[in-house]
């Protein structure tokens, strides 16, 4: 089945990192051609608050599912799906870390990731840019 294109989607490259492999290698104890990492394009999603991923890309990862919680999709509908020990994301040049819930097939960059980048989406144009306010590096709002 071919990709479908969605006027004025955006989609951006990510690189997806386990978070506790990455931690073994910067103390030493896991060597460094040993950490799980994911590459791909995935789907900026302004209506979904976390950070999705396929089971697939769980598994390549080596996460472990640390709990359940329930998701609502956009049609009403809900369902007990995974959620992930932490996972480092890389999007735009710029990095995060947060969990995300294990569901469907493809990779959601919801509104927590997009706001831990300080990322707006450009559904003119197809892409994410920084926050114009904060161009050179994310801030993060606290109050």
């Amino acid at each position: 089945m071919a990709e479908q294109t969605i006027m004025g989607a955006v989609r951006t490259t990510v690189k997806l990192t386990n978070a506790g492999d990455e931690s073994m290698v910067s103390r030493g104890v896991l060597a460094p051609r040993h950490l799980r990492e994911y590459e791909g394009q995935a789907l900026v999603d302004t209506g979904a608050v976390m950070l999705v991923i396929p089971q697939s890309v769980a598994e390549q990862l080596g996460l472990r599912i640390r709990g359940q919680q329930v998701a609502r999709f956009a049609n009403g509908a809900e369902e007990l799906v995974g959620i992930t020990e932490p996972i480092i994301v890389e999007c735009e040049g710029r990095i995060t870390a947060d969990e995300a819930l294990v569901v469907g097939d493809e990779i959601l960059i919801g509104q927590v990731i997009l706001e831990k980048l300080d990322l707006l989406p450009d559904c003119k144009n197809q892409r994410l840019i920084p926050n114009p306010a904060n161009p050179d590096y994310p801030v993060a709002m606290i109050k």
